[in-house]
């Protein structure tokens, strides 16, 4: 059967496939359309599989809500150039649309997409979309909060998506809006302190501990006195640098004249007495300092809302001042390609490659 040009472009438009992948199609089944779209699926099947050992930590983001449910999802692509292209987008949002209304509930770690692969067809549309467009594409993840009310907010096109649910008042979508702005912008790792378990609050004082003992510089005065006594009554530091403290010590700038040595050895003794500093209270104190400044960085309602106008106003009284009833349930945030290896491009290496050197 002779293949027409009209064949063609009834085939291309049915697929979405390339011109000559239609016609090549077409002439293996003698002009049979129906058996020609199989042989188009079972083709981008194919080339899917080949694909699968590719990078994709490109792509975006996309949302979908009704009056009280509302997903984000991130489906990936290998480069930026093809997230931006329309017909990605169109299919990042039909997986969105269908997890909405799959029943799934998703999570931040993949948890459930191979389930939502097999709602409303999606397989077949990620194997057609990665057949046409020619790139590994991967849907990632999704992940859906409920609540009397919920919002949402994408950033730089969808590199960042947001979503937020809430109770306690119902027509508050403007206020939940500006706290997703909220963060995307600061990028919360906690609702509130009283969600951080007692583990992870042991680990973060930990960590401080550690930073500061290796920081002798911003070490309470008493007890850096007490570590540069140590090292100079058993002349742990070399001459020189006991004769360079014994000029310099009322100078506030000292750490700049000391010797790497000295400092390093100033770390040593603070390791190695950690017990005791640790029962130091002007340490104890610094420390919880520290610890408190941390968590209203890492804490949502601890951070200063970044439209306060006075430059002050916590999320928390921004929320309180919105609705004093008004309580966040669940913020889900998702950065494409965050904890994912990024494909690095050696652009001379490819153009050496081309010319065959």
């Amino acid at each position: 059967m002779a293949i027409t040009a009209s064949m063609v472009k009834e085939l291309r438009e049915m697929t979405g496939a390339g011109m000559m992948d239609c016609k090549k199609a077409l002439n293996e089944t003698n002009g049979d359309m129906d058996a020609a779209v199989e042989v188009l699926k079972k083709s981008g099947a194919a080339k899917m599989a080949k694909k699968a050992s590719r990078i994709a930590a490109e792509g975006i983001t996309r949302v979908a809500f009704n009056d009280n449910e509302v997903v984000v999802a991130e489906v990936n692509s290998e480069t930026d150039f093809v997230a931006k292209n329309e017909l990605f987008q169109t299919f990042v949002q039909l997986v969105a649309d269908t997890a909405l209304v799959s029943g799934l509930n998703g999570g931040k770690n993949g948890e459930d997409v191979e389930a939502l692969l097999e709602k409303n067809g999606l397989k077949d549309e990620l194997i057609e979309k990665t057949a046409t467009i020619g790139e590994k594409l991967s849907v990632r993840r999704f992940e859906k909060v409920s609540g009397e009310c919920v919002a949402s907010y994408l950033h730089a096109g969808g590199k960042i998506g947001v979503i937020i649910a809430a109770d306690g008042a119902a027509d508050v979508k403007e206020a939940l809006t500006n706290i997703a702005m909220q963060v995307a912008a600061m990028k919360p790792e906690y609702i509130s302190r009283e969600d951080i378990d007692e583990a992870n609050l042991a680990k973060i004082r930990e960590i401080i501990v550690e930073s500061s003992l290796n920081d002798p510089a911003n070490l309470p005065k008493p007890v850096l006195n007490d570590l540069i006594s140590k090292a100079c009554a058993e002349k742990i530091w070399s001459d020189e640098d006991i004769a360079v403290y014994e000029e310099q010590k009322n100078n506030k700038y000292l750490f700049n004249f000391l010797s790497d040595e000295a400092k390093a050895t100033l770390v040593t003794l603070a390791m190695a007495d950690k017990e005791n500093i640790m029962a130091n209270k002007i340490f104890n104190g610094a420390i919880e300092g520290r610890v408190s400044k941390q968590l209203k960085d890492i804490c949502l309602l601890d951070q200063t809302y970044v439209r306060a106008e006075d430059g002050k106003q916590t999320v928390a009284a921004y929320l309180k001042s919105v609705n004093s009833a008004l309580v966040i349930k669940n913020v889900v945030r998702f950065e494409v390609g965050e904890g994912m290896e990024k494909k690095q491009d050696d652009f001379a290496a490819e153009v050496a490659a081309q010319m065959g050197n």
